[in-house]
This record gives C-alpha cells, sequence and structure tokens, in this order.
C-alpha cells in the first residue's frame, strides 16, 4: 500500500483527499519510483479547480524527484537505485511510491539532489524552452518578464542575466521587489501600483523590447503588447490572472507585425533525447552557479491541504516542496 493523494471532484484545497492503494509492478517500459521530493506548482492548482479540466476521479502533481526500485523488462538505461526526476504526464507526483514512463525520466547528475531537482524540473525546463527555443534571446537582449519573483521568475531572471540579458521584471506588491532584485533583474516594476508601459519605454529609450514573457495573462497582455516593437513577440506561457481571451489580430497583431505564441513543455520536448539534452543544459547551470536555488519551504504529504492554500494565498514565495 502507498499513499497518494487523489481529487475526487473540483474544487478549493479541501478536495485533495489522501488515499491508501495497491501499486502494481512496472510494466516493461515503466518503473516505480520511491519518491523523495514532490513539486508544488501554481498549475496543481489549475487541475484541482478544474480551470484545466481532467477526467475525475485523478492524482494530482506533475513534478517530483526519487529513487528507483524496479523496473520494467524493457528498459535498458535505467537501473534500480538511480536518481531520477521527471515533470510531466501523467499526473499523480502527489504520492509516496509511483509508476513512471522510463522514457520521461532523467537521471540526476552527482552535486543535484532529490529535493533540488523536485524544485527545477518544471520550472527550469520551461525557463530553457522559453530562452533557448520559444525565443532564442541574444546577449544584450532587453526582455521584459512578468512575475519575475514566482517561482518560474526566479529561476529564469537568474539564466537570463547569466546570458548577458538586460531584464526588466514586474511584480505585483512591494515585497516582492527585493526578490526580483536579487535574482537578477535590472529594472523592477511593480505593476500594480505603476505603470510598467511607461517605465519599459523610458528605460529602453522608446524602442520596447523585442520579447515579452508573460505568465500572468489576462492583467497584464493589453499592456504588454504596448511595449513590444516592431515584429516583437509575445510568449503567453501562464494565466495567474485570468487566460488571455479575445486577442484580435487586427487590432493586437497587425499594427507591428506581432508574433503571438503559447508554449507548452510537451510540445518542445517529445522525445526523451530532447528532454535529457535539457536537463543537462538546466544542472549545469545549477551545478556552476549561474541558477542558484534555495527551497523556500517544505510541507509533510499530511499538509497537502495547507499547501494548496498558501498557494493561492501567494505566501510560498520561493521553491516549495511535498516530503512524502
Amino acid at each position: 500500500m502507498t499513499k497518494v493523494v487523489k481529487i475526487e471532484k473540483n474544487g478549493g484545497p479541501e478536495v485533495l483527499e489522501i488515499k491508501k492503494v495497491d501499486i502494481e509492478n512496472p510494466k516493461p517500459e515503466e518503473v516505480l519510483i520511491k519518491q523523495k521530493a514532490i513539486a508544488l506548482n501554481y498549475i496543481d492548482t489549475y487541475h484541482r479547480t478544474g480551470s484545466y479540466p481532467l477526467p475525475l476521479p485523478t492524482g494530482i502533481g506533475l513534478e517530483a524527484a526519487g529513487v528507483i526500485k524496479k523496473v520494467g523488462s524493457k528498459v535498458k538505461d535505467l537501473s534500480v537505485g538511480d536518481k531520477v526526476a521527471y515533470a510531466g504526464a501523467p499526473l499523480g507526483a502527489y504520492a509516496e511510491n509511483r509508476i513512471y514512463p522510463a522514457d520521461k525520466l532523467v537521471k540526476l547528475p552527482d552535486g543535484i539532489t532529490e529535493e533540488i531537482a523536485a524544485c527545477i524540473m518544471t520550472k527550469g525546463l520551461t525557463t530553457y524552452y522559453l530562452l533557448y527555443k520559444t525565443f532564442p534571446v541574444k546577449s544584450h537582449d532587453t526582455i521584459l518578464f512578468h512575475a519575475a519573483a514566482g517561482g518560474v521568475g526566479q529561476i529564469f531572471c537568474q539564466w537570463a542575466k547569466s546570458l548577458g540579458c538586460k531584464v526588466i521584471g514586474t511584480v505585483g506588491s512591494e515585497e516582492k521587489i527585493s526578490i526580483a532584485k536579487k535574482n537578477g533583474c535590472d529594472l523592477v516594476i511593480n505593476y500594480s501600483k505603476e505603470n510598467f508601459v511607461k517605465k519599459v519605454e523610458d528605460f529602453t529609450k522608446g524602442k520596447g523590447v523585442p520579447v515579452v514573457y508573460d505568465g500572468v495573462g489576462a492583467k497584464t497582455f493589453e499592456d504588454s503588447i504596448a511595449c513590444l516593437k516592431n515584429t516583437g513577440t509575445f510568449v503567453s506561457f501562464g494565466n495567474a490572472s485570468g487566460p488571455v481571451k479575445n486577442v484580435d489580430v487586427k487590432r493586437h497583431i497587425a499594427p507591428k507585425s506581432l508574433f503571438f505564441t503559447r508554449p507548452t513543455l510537451g510540445h518542445y520536448f517529445p522525445n526523451k533525447e530532447l528532454l535529457r539534452e535539457a536537463a543537462e543544459i538546466l544542472f549545469n547551470q545549477i551545478k556552476y552557479g549561474k541558477v542558484k536555488i534555495k527551497i523556500f519551504k517544505k510541507y509533510k504529504l499530511e499538509e497537502v491541504v495547507q499547501a494548496h492554500k498558501d498557494l493561492e494565498a501567494r505566501k510560498i514565495t520561493g521553491p516549495a516542496i511535498i516530503i512524502p
């Protein structure tokens, strides 16, 4: 028997239930993982509430790290005892033990602990594709990133700075300004109090930016478009304030010949070769000190309801994990 978190219906944190279930042996291309650390990601709240609908009942959680206990008969590149991590479907990371597809796992190198790995897989791989694939930045690019003090933002801003970018970051409150500055932002704007379009215009001497990375959504969309220079790129990769609706090609895109994209993790890493290549680059950023990770808070599996309450109340201001 193993403990897992299940959702029978959509709703608030109280719908998260811990259940004991039997766990089967892995199929030929799967492994059994004893999980050491599970990530808390804001997308987990979308799955719980139904903002991103899922067939019910369902497990929850997309990211964790642990040790392989059993391997399927066709798994050749992983062994019992390997430390591994993953980010992505199938859901069910909130669990003591779980079965997972072998080709979606990455092996952890020396110097990367399971706790750190659980913090960085989703956020770090997201940062990788944003900076290298969705809009490949160049040294000395001035870029705009919303929610710079958030989970992805803290990794993104450090990484972008290490590549030579000038980073403009926005935050939603005064207390988050110091977090964003600490993680490499050259300019931090509190969009709840300040006109970030004017601030960006002043900082870029009226030129605008070539790219806006926006995980906030509805609240920042219109003004983000105003910050872009001609042929700029709007990258919508989240919707913490609600989804972007009614994108009007004539009004939003055509006046500056802009590009609009909505990237997702799965599309950038459709096979294990691309996934493991990206993970190696990510792990090197950590190992060589380009990106520093400090775990903000650890929860027990039994504290999962409180963890989600804290997540939605914006009380978690750094990487947070569940220890099963």
